[in-house]
């Protein structure tokens, strides 16, 4: 009785951990879910660091999180 008790426990919980794992997925805009899938290379990220230095962007985060 207990064997069959925590099979069915088990099953249930592998089955409601299945069904949370497909809604999260489908919760997500499909341009996060492209992104996700791409993987960037290292000239892709370079090249959005030097446009991140070249427009502010990363001595804005420097004077924000510089500290007091």
């Amino acid at each position: 009785m207990k064997t069959t008790l925590a099979a069915l426990a088990f099953a249930a919980f592998a089955v409601s951990g299945l069904a949370n794992a497909a809604t999260n997925t489908a919760d997500q805009p499909a341009a996060m879910q492209t992104q996700q899938a791409k993987a960037k290379t290292r000239a892709d990220v370079r090249h959005e660091l030097i446009q991140a230095q070249m427009n502010g962007q990363i001595a804005g985060l420097q004077n924000l999180y510089r500290g007091s």
